[in-house]
């Protein structure tokens, strides 16, 4: 038996890796650590059907979900609202895709 480098993925809709891209490369701007990866990872999804691999979705909300504290104070409720709701459906994303797949069979 061989090991496999194989990386789970989540195929994320266009609009939430769109907005996704926008408010990590804001993260990016205020030099939130770990941005990096994730904005060229969601820039580049367009070409990859929207797949992203997991730990980058999940990073990418952590990052998110740190450029809201970091902007609470100073941005619109709006806005605020905005980064939260892609970080938490990207969380959300991340979530499912660690549920075991359901079986068809009885128990």
């Amino acid at each position: 038996m061989t090991s496999s480098s194989f990386q789970p993925t989540i195929a994320l809709p266009a609009p939430v890796c769109e907005q996704a891209a926008q408010h990590l490369e804001q993260a990016a701007h205020r030099a939130i650590d770990g941005a990096a990866i994730p904005l060229k990872a969601f820039r580049a999804a367009a070409d990859n059907d929207f797949i992203l691999p997991v730990p980058v979705v999940e990073q990418a909300a952590a990052c998110l979900l740190v450029l809201a504290t970091e902007t609470a104070q100073t941005v619109r409720p709006s806005a605020l609202r905005a980064v939260i709701s892609v970080a938490l459906r990207l969380r959300d994303a991340v979530e499912l895709s660690h549920q075991p797949a359901l079986s068809s069979r009885f128990w």
